[in-house]
């Protein structure tokens, strides 16, 4: 009997074995496994940014929130202000601009176009001076047209700033040139290039390698190159890569180098910030810039390792609540509307945790088609990657029956109404008490008395 049983549990625990150790149990754990992480990427710059611009998701980040000095760079926000000072009607594209000596009183190592007091250029040459070739001198006469002096356009800066919600930055003047009090971040560098980037001729301007200002009243024509490498080769060509369309670049001793860019590749768009980046020997004795080289790594590897998808449909139904109130007794939820986002190659919609939730988990008729009755969360480890409101996929209808039913039970069950009804009920007790108390019966009858029923009166006697 003991062989028996011995023989019965080798042979269970043998079929248990070949079941865990079957390919389909291999290939289900297989498919349980946590996704490859793509390729780690380490920046050298003091700070750094990588984000798609379309929709604000951050790919990589470095020091973002930390205050830098900004360089150049500073130059996106007097475009931006200028630009916007168009589009208010204070100035126009076309608009002659005479510089005064105020603004060309420049130090001697300051980025300029070669303006001379008295020079007159358009707006938008100048605005041109200043994306393309980091003009500060053209900075300078801007400033002073759009808000009459330069002091006061710095105020404007900083407001302009704070608007947009830069909670790390404060200029000192409208071009770059170091100061002790002018800083930002990149975060914040990102939100200015954000705003400009809503101008079309921001965007011409910025993608520009050379341009040619035509001779002035003081000048002869002048040919212009753009300081950004990634652009065009004439300055440099290490650094030229085809997918670029701008930005800025900037550079000081205090800052270092310097640059925004941006680059669509494959129906994509990334943008990169780099602060504090150097320029380093290598051993053959050349120099590299290192903010173009980051910047170029940063889009490869953003290029290269993430894809955009679909990770949620409108017409995918997400989730059932329980209706009451109404014949149907459940309502399917859908997704307010359509999310694509930016998922590493090793991940996809699939792998994404979904959690869902909702007001309440039963829902009164009548409900209406698009109504928001939860809302979904999808996020991988601790990245979120979209909140989305749930709505009613179709209208319900209420119970008349049941609507009154459920009236009729609220309206019962309020204290005061339970007060009232107790009193009543005390009220008919006592009422009935006294109807059937023998006093109420002889105040009805009059009172009986004894002895006296044969007395009858007979008249007087004569």
């Amino acid at each position: 009997m003991k062989n028996r049983r011995f023989l019965s549990f080798f042979f269970v625990l043998l079929i248990l074995l070949t079941s865990v150790l079957s390919p389909a149990a291999i290939a289900a754990d297989a498919d349980t496994e946590e996704p490859e992480p793509i390729p780690d990427i380490e920046i050298d710059a003091k700070a750094a940014l990588l984000i798609d611009p379309t929709t604000d998701e951050i790919l990589y980040e470095l020091n973002i929130h930390e205050q830098l000095y900004p360089a150049s760079l500073t130059k996106v926000m007097t475009a931006l202000l200028t630009l916007e000072a168009i589009e208010a009607g204070q100035l126009a594209m076309d608009q002659v601009l005479t510089a005064s000596a105020s603004a060309v009183d420049l130090p001697y190592d300051a980025s300029t176009a070669g303006m001379l007091e008295g020079e007159q250029m358009t707006v938008e040459q100048l605005l041109y001076c200043i994306l393309v070739v980091s003009a500060a001198d053209a900075c300078n006469v801007l400033a002073e047209a759009v808000s009459g002096s330069i002091d006061a356009f710095v105020e404007r800066m900083n407001q302009r700033a704070e608007e947009l919600g830069c909670a790390d930055t404060h200029f000192a003047n409208p071009h770059g040139y170091h100061d002790d009090q002018h800083y930002s971040t990149a975060w914040d560098l990102y939100l200015i290039t954000r705003a400009a980037r809503e101008f079309e001729s921001f965007n011409t301007i910025v993608a520009t390698g050379r341009f040619e200002v035509p001779a002035t009243n003081l000048s002869d024509r002048r040919i212009y190159y753009t300081t950004n490498y990634l652009l065009n080769g004439y300055r440099n060509a290490d650094y030229v890569y085809s997918a670029a369309n701008g930005i800025k670049t900037g550079n000081t001793s205090n800052a270092g180098y310097c640059l925004i860019a941006s680059a669509a590749k494959n129906g994509r768009s990334l943008l990169s910030v780099v602060l504090g980046a150097e320029r380093i020997e290598l051993e053959d004795g050349s120099y590299r810039v290192m903010s173009f080289y980051e910047t170029i790594r940063l889009f490869n590897w953003g290029f290269d390792n993430f894809t955009r998808r679909t990770i949620l449909e409108t017409a995918e139904p997400v989730a059932e609540l329980e209706v009451a109130l109404s014949s149907v007794d459940h309502i399917t939820l859908q997704p307010a509307y359509d999310v694509e986002r930016l998922l590493p190659n090793n991940l996809t919609a699939e792998d994404l945790q979904r959690s869902t939730t909702f007001p309440s988990r039963v829902v009164d008729a009548p409900i209406t088609e698009g109504d928001v009755l939860g809302e979904i969360t999808l996020s991988y480890g601790d990245t979120v990657y979209a909140t989305v409101p749930l709505l009613a996929s179709n209208n319900v209808e209420a119970s008349r029956l049941l609507v009154f039913r459920r009236n009729a039970l609220d309206f019962l069950s309020r204290k005061s109404v339970r007060i009232v009804a107790v009193v009543l009920v005390i009220i008919v007790v006592l009422a009935v008490l006294w109807l059937r108390s023998p006093m109420r019966r002889n105040r009805r009858y009059g009172k009986v008395t004894h002895g006296g029923a044969n007395r009858r009166y007979r008249g007087r006697r004569h």
